[in-house]
């Protein structure tokens, strides 16, 4: 791996480094994938983008956290590479194959969650729709598999939630053998969701794609809101729709910032 190109873009403020693969050779390493996504000695990123070949969809897309782990999935990076593809694509990833449609505000199927505590994954059998556990203020949370594995926290206020605190001790709590998303959520007056969301191996990030389709479905079927339900998270909305048994799509901005290249071999 030598010079090589990449795409910076973001879905509200939830950013990317985008390689493609497909054009040159590129297969980083966990410590390579976060020394690109430092930012303060890289190119800086929440998470690593790699588009492969794919020989059951358009292509493959994967997903390199922060900190050099590997995600499943993740929404604001399927609606970023479609937009950056142009046209309706199929993807192929780790939670299986995603369907998009461009538009002025790309268009995502994230698939069908799962709600099974082996799905999640938990470390036992427990009821995933009000789990008997507690951080602090944050109580019985909802667990889902959007791709990647989801607790939603439901409170009065997200903003009074100290979530930089109790994020990191969720995500690595035993129960959770794969780690968690940690999402706290408030059901607004106007029938939308406010969200904040604790990325595993991210951190707080502005807007996460995955986490706001884990925390819509929870609400729609808890009925505490009514599909397609506005999330309203710090970077923007994302449009969350879903129905019993259905998969989940998603819809909301994605933006190019610019394009550059990079000799990789620094960040070996």
């Amino acid at each position: 791996m030598h010079n090589g190109r990449f795409h910076k873009m973001h879905g509200l403020g939830n950013d990317f480094v985008i390689v493609d693969a497909r054009e040159e050779d590129f297969a980083p390493s966990p410590a390579m994938a976060a020394a690109i996504a430092d930012r303060h000695q890289g190119i800086g990123c929440d998470q690593l983008i790699v588009l492969e070949q794919s020989e059951q969809a358009d292509l493959r897309m994967r997903i390199y956290n922060a900190d050099g782990s590997e995600a499943a999935a993740c929404g604001n990076a399927t609606r970023c590479v479609v937009a950056l593809i142009g046209r309706d694509i199929e993807i192929e990833t780790s939670a299986g194959t995603l369907q998009g449609i461009t538009g002025d505000l790309p268009d995502v199927s994230m698939g069908v969650p799962r709600f099974g505590w082996e799905d999640i994954p938990l470390a036992y059998a427990v009821d995933t729709a009000a789990m008997p556990v507690g951080y602090g203020p944050l109580e019985h949370p909802m667990a889902v598999n959007i791709g990647n594995p989801h607790a939603i926290f439901f409170v009065d206020d997200v903003n009074a939630v100290d979530l930089a605190t109790l994020g990191p001790e969720i995500e690595h709590d035993p129960l959770f053998p794969a780690r968690v998303n940690v999402n706290v959520a408030a059901i607004r007056a106007d029938g939308g969701i406010d969200l904040r969301v604790w990325e595993r191996g991210a951190g707080l990030t502005l807007a996460c794609g995955s986490g706001a389709c884990a925390t819509g479905v929870a609400a729609i079927r808890q009925r505490k809101a009514q599909s397609p339900v506005a999330v309203h998270l710090p970077g923007g909305i994302l449009t969350i729709s879903w129905a019993e048994g259905e998969a989940v799509r998603m819809s909301g901005p994605a933006t190019y910032v610019y394009d550059g290249r990079t000799d990789w071999s620094r960040f070996a």
